[in-house]
């Protein structure tokens, strides 16, 4: 699956100022002024889908700004959350637009909505790179992560919790988002271990908005509909998912059933911990956030970024993107330390946090 710690100071004050007092309520603007002019030719815009993973706002955000910061200390970064709100977003994509903002590094809330807000932009010469999400529409760069092989490693993740029992083992999928592209792969890569190293997929359904809430309900519908015997295995699309798949498996008296999720966010890794989960998948946040950063500083200043982005991509509506994908690594209870610890994503005091996990903790060599 395929989950560190990252700063610099954004003004919602001068994005409010910008736009009418009535546009501020979610952060967004209006479609505002025609051709986008006026810019100092200083800023980056900044644009994050959610805050219901922890990642955005404790990782993605803070890096993001300090490694723009380093390179371009006179920069300033005009940061909005779309709240999961797809209207939210283009406001506030609009808004930037129309206060001149030339480079925009945006991680879309439905990937498949941006491509007319895209070419707009870049038809007024606004660049924008598609940050963890590949965006439709005339893309200027694109920083994520190999995401089919992230959802093999989920698959193969899981078939090695299973163990001996894999091959006639019955699982349950919960998925992320239908309007994330990242989903859609990462399901296809896990389909194509499971498909092929376990007995049947008994359960599956699509998660709107990676919500934790709904994956817990729908958890709770799979139970009831096979019956609390009837599965051996759960695949969660995300750590936030796999939460609430937990909770659920919990009420309904389920023991011993590997589940595994992906970011290794601070609460999975502490479930891995615990017992209640058996993996997650960690994608090494600072090199992403690093790399689009240092993408949008250079398209800013007008320099070539073929050696950050020396790959290709193609989307539903652009080809020959250039891009930058990172690798990712399964995270089990065995190798915590050595991964998100010794990557110092989060110390051992912050996972070990509480009575409950210190003996836990100990076990798995973390204190």
């Amino acid at each position: 699956m395929n989950a560190y710690p990252r700063r610099v100071v954004f003004s919602a004050t001068a994005i409010c100022l910008a736009v009418s007092l009535s546009a501020c309520g979610k952060a967004g603007g209006g479609d505002g002024a025609e051709d986008g002019a006026g810019g100092d030719g200083k800023s980056i815009g900044l644009l994050l889908p959610e805050n219901k993973t922890t990642r955005y706002e404790t990782f993605d955000r803070p890096l993001i700004e300090k490694k723009i910061k380093s390179l371009c200390s006179d920069c300033e970064v005009r940061y909005n959350n779309a709240t999961q709100d797809t209207e939210t977003q283009k406001k506030q994509f609009d808004a930037l637009i129309t206060q001149g903002v030339k480079v925009i590094i945006l991680d879309a809330v439905n990937a498949e909505a941006t491509k007319s807000w895209v070419d707009r932009a870049a038809r007024k010469g606004v660049k924008v790179v598609a940050y963890d999400r590949l965006a439709e529409g005339d893309i200027s760069a694109y920083v994520s992560y190999d995401n089919e092989e992230i959802g093999r490693l989920q698959g193969q993740g899981l078939v090695r919790a299973l163990g001996e029992k894999a091959g006639d083992s019955r699982i349950v999928m919960i998925n992320g988002s239908p309007t994330d592209p990242n989903a859609a792969l990462y399901k296809k890569g896990a389909h194509s271990v499971l498909d092929k190293k376990t007995g049947e997929i008994v359960y599956e359904q699509d998660i709107p908005d990676w919500s934790p809430d709904e994956a817990n309900k729908k958890m709770g519908a799979a139970i009831t509909k096979v019956g609390k015997d009837g599965f051996d295995g759960v695949y969660a699309a995300n750590d936030g998912m796999a939460g609430g798949v937990a909770t659920a498996m919990k009420k309904s008296g389920v023991q011993d059933v590997p589940l595994g999720g992906q970011d290794a966010e601070l609460a999975g890794l502490q479930r891995i911990v615990k017992g209640d989960q058996d993996f997650t998948v960690y994608k090494a946040i600072k090199p992403e956030a690093e790399t689009a950063a240092a993408i949008a500083v250079k398209l800013l200043k007008g320099g070539d970024i073929g050696k950050l982005a020396p790959e290709r991509t193609d989307s539903k509506s652009a080809r020959d993107i250039p891009a930058k994908l990172y690798d990712a690594e399964i995270v089990t209870r065995d190798n915590i330390k050595d991964t998100v610890v010794k990557d110092k994503v989060y110390t051992p005091r912050q996972i070990c946090d509480g009575k409950q996990l210190a003996k836990a903790c100990a076990d798995a060599g973390l204190l």
